[in-house]
């Protein structure tokens, strides 16, 4: 059996202007890459770009709030070591819905060297649900994750320099909350001492970097709406405070400018291709534990302004990804999913309910049974708790037997859900039409329910956020809390008590909340498999990221800077004489 990089390896690739102008981009906003990748140069000429004619001839239609594409997000169970397949399923969808007739494009995130040298490797899809050339998009790609690095350790030399310098502003070396970042998983560099070496190098304190995908920076590259956007909220990220308790930002150290220089072509979305051909944008990688998790709003918003279909994926399970992409992006963005997949697989749910790795290819139906509780909880948030329609993903493997893959089906029919097999992994869009096909009556009757409600208009009805935005820090914090996880108490730290409060005293209370929170539970404790109920969230600090807009609640043991396994995924990357790199998953 090929490993996925031999899939793609030998699967012929169409030069990237053919994948643009089958998006209806047109060549002068494309700047290749190589042959196969691309920076769509959208800038300040999105609206434009927006109103160009397709091939065909025909102008995209502004009838929609989505910029006119129907948007779907992909979002899955909790992660097990078992694998769910959220990225195949996303774009073997993608490419069923191209088979199908409808125009479609995929927007991803960028994988992060963290997980592919760590623990997962490769994060472009697998088997004939790839997005190619996956070696690249796994590796460098076109450099954006180094700019972003760059940009963030630009404002921390500034930040330092500043205060060798004379430290005009007063700034409290023991209150900075900025930290440096590098996009590997190194536990050696979480908590370090720097400036050591006597008066002419730096200021000695306590420092420390997180994993780049953590820091602010990302953030902000994901959210921002252009690069002006781009800029000020640059300008408003806080790197510490006075002595008085004054936040200082990074427009106070007049860094804004010159982070947005190494930005600017970073912030160009990337267009390449799925193995079908399907075009597909993969911008920005923010994880969904420690961060928002979400691709970035540029790429979405081009990517629905090209295509009638726009199928998007937010990280880990939809306790934490579905989550954020709904209360944090789909608010500042103005976006509204259509229909929601949520990816799943008979290992991962047999996992949940107690049985080892070793043992998931046996058929278990008690085990099946017991872990299926942590499935049904995330259908029911999805449509309970957020107001949208969805459809469970099974994403089948060879050792499932048809008595597992009846009781999945049976048990979200009880809800009142489809359970669709899932078979892109295999058979790529072939294998992916009965998923395809649940999504299309979904948005289709979605869209026959507005028109219904509303006259002639397509607006979708019926989502809502998990919290409003005029409620205190905490309640929002209890909120999702409560409502996502099920938690029946929030215990708040001294630490977190009182930064909590500060917050609220300096103007950041309305923000919204993006947690901080292990991806492989409901709870904050990483071994709580399935679907606990009655237990304790706690929070034990909470920050702001004033540039990003929303206030990091940090529950558990969660860490901003990952560590390696015992045995990495880097020991099996290798590279022939020919160039030719083998061992990325």
């Amino acid at each position: 059996m090929k490993s996925d990089i031999e899939i793609a390896q030998s699967c012929e690739l169409r030069p990237i202007y053919e994948i643009a102008e089958k998006a209806g981009i047109p060549a002068e906003y494309v700047e290749p890459y190589g042959r196969f990748k691309a920076k769509i140069l959208i800038g300040q000429n999105a609206r434009i770009l927006a109103d160009q004619e397709s091939p065909e001839g025909a102008k995209t239609q502004k009838t929609r709030p989505n910029a006119q594409g129907r948007l779907i997000l992909v979002t899955a169970i909790n992660p097990t070591p078992a694998g769910e397949g959220k990225t195949t399923t996303t774009i073997g969808l993608a490419d069923a819905l191209t088979r199908l007739g409808k125009k479609t494009m995929v927007a991803l995130r960028e994988p992060s060297l963290g997980p592919v040298f760590g623990v997962k490797g490769g994060a472009a899809g697998g088997g004939w649900a790839q997005v190619v050339p996956m070696e690249d998009i796994n590796l460098h790609f076109t450099g954006d994750f180094h700019a972003i690095g760059a940009a963030n350790n630009l404002l921390a030399a500034m930040l330092d320099n500043h205060i060798q310098q004379g430290n005009r502003l007063g700034i409290d070396p023991r209150r900075i909350t900025w930290r440096r970042c590098v996009d590997m998983n190194d536990r050696q560099l979480r908590y370090v001492v720097d400036g050591l070496g006597g008066k002419a190098n730096g200021t000695p304190r306590e420092d420390g970097f997180d994993i780049t995908v953590a820091s602010e920076v990302m953030a902000v590259f994901c959210l921002a709406s252009d690069l002006a956007d781009l800029k000020a909220r640059l300008g408003r990220m806080v790197v510490g405070y006075t002595y008085e308790g004054r936040p200082v930002t990074a427009s106070d150290l007049n860094a804004q400018g010159a982070m947005t220089a190494l930005l600017k072509d970073a912030f160009a979305p990337n267009l390449v291709q799925t193995l079908e051909g399907t075009p597909a944008l993969i911008h920005g990688g923010p994880f969904a534990n420690i961060a928002h998790g979400c691709n970035s709003v540029a790429a979405t918003r081009l990517a629905l302004s090209l295509s009638d279909y726009t199928v998007t994926e937010a990280g880990f399970g939809a306790d934490l990804g579905a989550e954020k992409f709904l209360d944090i992006k789909c608010r500042m963005a103005g976006l509204v999913p259509d229909a929601v997949v949520i990816v799943a697989t008979v290992r991962a749910l047999k996992y949940n309910g107690g049985v080892p790795k070793a043992a998931l290819a046996e058929e278990n139906l008690d085990a099946l049974e017991q872990g299926l509780p942590n499935l049904l909880r995330h259908v029911d948030n999805i449509r309970s708790v957020f107001g949208l329609p969805c459809v469970v993903a099974i994403n089948r493997f060879p050792t499932d037997t048809e008595a597992e893959l009846a009781l999945v089906q049976a048990r979200c029919r009880a809800l009142g859900v489809t359970a669709a097999l899932s078979e892109v992994h295999a058979k790529g869009s072939e294998g992916g039409i009965a998923l395809a096909e649940e999504v299309l009556a979904l948005c289709e009757e979605k869209a026959r329910l507005s028109a219904d409600e509303q006259g002639s208009s397509l607006q979708p009805t019926g989502f809502r956020f998990a919290y409003e935005l005029d409620r205190p820090l905490r309640e929002k914090i209890e909120a999702i809390a409560a409502k996502v996880y099920r938690a029946s108490r929030v215990s708040f730290l001294p630490a977190a008590e009182k930064q909590l409060a500060e917050l609220e005293q300096l103007g950041f209370g309305g923000l919204p909340v993006c947690m901080a929170k292990t991806q492989y539970s409901f709870t904050d404790d990483p071994a709580k498999l399935g679907a606990p109920e009655d237990f304790t969230l706690t929070v034990r600090s909470v920050k702001v990221s004033a540039g990003a807009g929303f206030v990091v609640a940090l529950t558990g043991d969660i860490l901003t800077m990952p560590g390696l396994p015992k045995v990495p995924a880097a020991e099996k990357i290798d590279v022939d004489e020919q160039g030719r790199i083998t061992g990325l998953f």
